[in-house]
């Protein structure tokens, strides 16, 4: 199983760390002789961000400790037999993480004084991140998907299944015990009143567990924006909106018993349902930065762009993918400058301004560079 990338997470990376910072993106294979050559590539690029070091003055020695995690990770044969589809490492003096995704990255390497995060946003915007939350009485899943695959994802503090809240609920739990003395026979019988015995009852129960699922949704999905579409039994999906407090939630879902749907089943139906949501939403977008050209209100300037998305003027943000644009950003006196090459300090300011929108609640459209408003490789609709 995966675990699911957070708003946090994302602002721990963009925290300031003790440079350097190495950045790797790659694709990965689940399981089977191909992990072999993921372990290759792993090296390669690992390899490509040494020299990538030694350049930049530090001394071989220096350079062999601080690359040992990721040569830990290479080692770990059973890291490798568990991958999916794309693999993302971040390392520096002070942190090591990775992240596993149901999306395949290109690959890519990155080292200077911030990790660089912008691979990322297709999972993290209107690209095509999404959940499925498969329900039945018997279990509950959870599942993210992209436009390309999906995966199930750890699902923390939510009871497994409808017998588990009967069980562990002491109030629910207990029966109710009465006597009587039929037939004038002088002994009493016993009479159970417990759940289930009608309608109202059992649905009941589904909703007290739909609400505990809910909760523990609501915990691993705070600050999500991603689209969640329900599977299951259709009767159940009325019971589940009424519980439901997770935002996103789309209206219409997979109806049938997902028990007997695979994942692959699941992806293919569910993204039928949310490609209109987020065509619908970067169409919007496009049209609204279209109406406010020459108002002020939009630019494709990426000095103003950086400054905008930093003090979180920014609404909605176009950028192309598969470029970059380096350079630094002095917050503390509002200036930005463009480098022609990348220097140790600088940051893709494409990402910078991306992830900056991402945070503080702008939409981002990551687009192919001719699909950007104006040809350019940043454009954006100003809140103010």
């Amino acid at each position: 199983m995966m675990n699911v990338l957070h708003k946090k997470d994302i602002k721990k990376l963009m925290t300031k760390h003790n440079g350097p910072c190495v950045s790797v993106f790659m694709p990965t294979h689940r399981g089977g002789a191909e992990s072999q050559q993921d372990q290759i590539r792993f090296k390669n690029l690992f390899r490509e961000a040494e020299q990538t070091l030694l350049k930049t003055g530090f001394r071989s020695q220096h350079v062999k400790g601080f690359l040992e995690p990721a040569q830990k990770l290479l080692k770990d044969t059973s890291f490798w037999q568990q991958q999916i589809d794309g693999l993302s490492v971040f390392l520096c003096q002070d942190m090591f993480r990775y992240f596993r995704f149901p999306y395949r990255f290109k690959e890519l390497v990155v080292v200077t004084d911030r990790f660089h995060t912008k691979p990322l946003l297709p999972l993290l915007s209107g690209e095509g991140q999404f959940y499925v939350l498969s329900l039945s009485q018997n279990q509950v899943s959870l599942l993210q998907g992209s436009r390309y695959s999906i995966v199930e994802v750890d699902l923390e503090g939510v009871p497994e299944s409808l017998a588990d809240v009967l069980r562990y609920d002491d109030r629910e739990k207990q029966l109710q015990f009465h006597t009587g003395t039929p037939g004038g026979m002088g002994k009493r019988s016993p009479m159970f009143h417990g759940h289930g015995a009608g309608a109202d009852d059992a649905k009941d129960n589904i909703l007290r567990y739909f609400r505990q699922i809910d909760k523990g949704l609501n915990k691993m999905l705070k600050d999500e924006q991603a689209p969640l579409v329900l599977a299951g039994v259709e009767y159940l999906f009325p019971i589940y909106s009424e519980a439901n407090t997770y935002p996103y939630i789309v209206k219409k879902g997979i109806a049938g018993n997902p028990e007997r749907l695979s994942p692959e089943d699941l992806h293919e139906v569910a993204w039928t349902i949310v490609q209109p949501y987020f065509k619908k939403a970067e169409k919007n977008a496009v049209a609204k930065y279209k109406k406010f050209v020459g108002t002020g209100k939009t630019s494709s300037d990426v000095r103003k762009i950086v400054s905008a998305a930093y003090h979180g003027r920014v609404e909605s943000l176009f950028v192309a993918v598969g470029v970059q644009s380096w350079g630094t950003f002095d917050s503390s006196q509002d200036i930005v400058q463009l480098h022609q090459e990348a220097e140790l300090a600088d940051a893709d300011l494409l990402d910078f301004a991306a992830i900056q929108t991402f945070l503080q609640g702008g939409s981002v459209f990551v687009l192919e560079p001719d699909q950007v408003p104006d040809e350019a490789l940043l454009a954006a609709v100003f809140r103010y």
